[in-house]
């Protein structure tokens, strides 16, 4: 993990002294709102509905202990004791005094943490697989590339008022969980016939109210050409987006009316200026950053045959069958703790729960874990031979629901509960399809689902690319749900296709009932529901719930 050196802390207290200066200046009536405007969205700060919301960058999602504790302290003493996992692998609390942003800042600083370019038309916080690092199907760590990234994107002068906001995800898995097809630029790890590493390079993928797969437009991009070539990206960006539209503002709008074709083009000439300059990455830098992310000190163990114990304690062998994964290192496991019970809002957990989670980390996991841009928690190096210890002390946190990957581990954004910009709430219809779904035994059966709520067309519950995505829309003043079919942000991802009319929040459970019922009557033994509806088509999954309505 990335450990500040004496500059990089400087910078982070200078940004805190500074913005407790323009609060309180705003607060005494010197700034206009919409002077402050752009000084708050600096330092991650939303005016929502009902209180300010202040977004925590965790960068590529990765966190020690003490900085869970100190997020745990910030949710007690300044929040109603809680925070919440956003789908960019952040941390926010939804209900902060304005005034006491600044002694916020000021506590996150004294661990290495801040809220810097987690708002705003800048670049945003750079992403990777929760599984990074230990993953089994790894081919390079992303972590370094993350935080050679991070270190160049921060305070960036020329990224600092971009058209608008911008998104880096880096894959560094044969799997992609990272879901770079749909981000601004994704990056993942390819080498050459010679053996050489490099980086196949995408642009123009994302969500939001124009949802678009990105486009690969480099398919060998030497490693020491990194920067050099991001930076030529954002430069024709800055050249070329729009900034009388903000709707058509996004660098994905940009490639399609350029085509990805002349995008490239425009990109290599960039790179006659950059390449051999001084961005160039060096061998000497490479090392520098990777230092911080070497394996903590594991132990020469064997894998464990789990099968007495699994047929002892069958809740153990179900929760271990979903919520945890394969490790590069034998005799060690990752977990996943599941932040989707029925009845709490996905994403969130409480300050209690905050410091357990700190002291599982500790004893289980090197002190580390890790966030996941679908809001759950991973502790990444548990020892085979305590899973069953560990899983006993995630019943008692309210960690241990068994259901990563399963249909109610529901990715949603906070909508209209919190947010000032969502047409409908999200966390109400979460949580009426995680009750009608309660049967652990039926959510084992159906499998694999991923169910994706946003409150709005800004997607920040990625409901475009879910198997089943949920929109909410407004219709002259009430809120209803539009639902969207075989969407999918892993490897070739795809976007879903609308349903069709949208649907009142009281039947939103029946409907996903029906369209479960329609993959359970049409499914082959081996396939999940996105393997059934691409096989299938919308058709069928249309008249089944459309047909009581005719």
């Amino acid at each position: 993990m990335y450990v500040y050196d004496e500059y990089d802390q400087r910078i982070i207290e200078d940004r805190v002294k500074q913005f407790r200066d323009q609060t309180r200046r705003y607060l005494a009536g010197e700034l206009s709102e919409e002077e402050f405007r752009p000084l708050r969205l600096q330092n991650g700060l939303y005016i929502q509905r009902f209180a300010p919301m202040l977004r925590v960058a965790v960068p590529y999602g990765q966190l020690n202990a003490t900085q869970v504790r100190t997020l745990a302290k910030i949710a007690r003493d300044y929040d109603k004791g809680y925070a919440h996992i956003s789908t960019r692998q952040n941390v926010q609390y939804n209900w902060p005094a304005l005034e006491d942003i600044p002694d916020i800042l000021a506590e996150l600083a004294t661990v290495q943490m801040h809220a810097i370019q987690t708002s705003g038309n800048c670049l945003r916080n750079t992403t990777t697989d929760q599984f990074a690092g230990v993953a089994a199907d790894e081919i390079i760590d992303p972590r370094p590339w993350c935080e050679i990234v991070r270190q160049w994107t921060t305070f960036h002068p020329e990224f600092a008022y971009l058209p608008r906001k911008f998104k880096i995800a880096i894959n560094g898995s044969q799997e992609d969980r990272a879901a770079i097809e749909v981000h601004d630029i994704g990056l993942e790890p390819v080498r050459n016939a010679a053996g050489e590493l490099g980086f196949r390079v995408l642009v123009g993928g994302g969500l939001g109210r124009t949802p678009v797969v990105g486009s690969f437009i480099n398919e060998f991009l030497p490693w020491q050409d990194l920067i050099s070539y991001l930076d030529a990206i954002l430069r024709v960006y800055n050249r070329y987006g729009r900034r009388d539209n903000k709707y058509k503002a996004r660098i994905k709008i940009l490639v399609k009316a350029l085509t990805p074709e002349v995008f490239a083009e425009k990109v290599e000439a960039e790179m006659v200026h950059l390449r051999g300059g001084d961005t160039t990455l060096t061998e000497a830098e490479v090392q520098r950053v990777s230092r911080h992310f070497v394996d903590p000190e594991y132990l020469a163990l064997e894998n464990i045959d789990y099968a007495a114990q699994d047929a002892e304690t069958p809740g153990f062998a179900r929760w271990r069958s979903r919520n945890t994964r394969a490790h590069k290192r034998p005799g060690y496991v990752a977990v996943t703790l599941s932040l989707k019970p029925t009845g709490v809002a996905p994403g969130d957990l409480t300050d209690k729960q905050l410091d357990a989670v700190a002291d599982l980390a500790e004893r289980y996991s090197f002190g580390f874990l890790r966030t996941s841009h679908e809001q759950n928690i991973i502790l990444a190096d548990v020892e085979q031979r305590q899973l069953h210890a560990l899983w006993m002390e995630l019943r008692e946190s309210g960690f241990a629901t068994p259901n990563i990957g399963l249909l109610t581990d529901i990715i949603c954004c906070p909508g209209g509960d919190y947010c000032s910009l969502a047409n409908a709430k999200s966390i109400p219809i979460a949580e009426s399809i995680q009750r009608r779904f309660d049967d652990l035994d039926y959510l084992f059966d159906i499998g694999e689902i991923d169910l994706n709520i946003s409150g709005c067309m800004n997607a920040c519950g990625h409901h475009h690319v879910g198997h089943i995505g949920i929109l909410g829309v407004d219709k002259k003043g009430e809120e209803f749900y539009q639902v969207s079919l075989g969407g999918n942000a892993a490897r070739g991802a795809s976007l879903g296709k609308i349903l069709g009319p949208s649907f009142a929040q009281d039947a939103m459970a029946d409907v996903i009932e029906k369209l479960i019922a329609v993959y359970v009557e049409q499914r082959t033994e081996e396939e999940r529901f996105i393997d059934t509806y691409q096989r299938i088509g919308i058709d069928p999954f249309k008249e089944r719930v459309y047909a009581a309505n005719h």
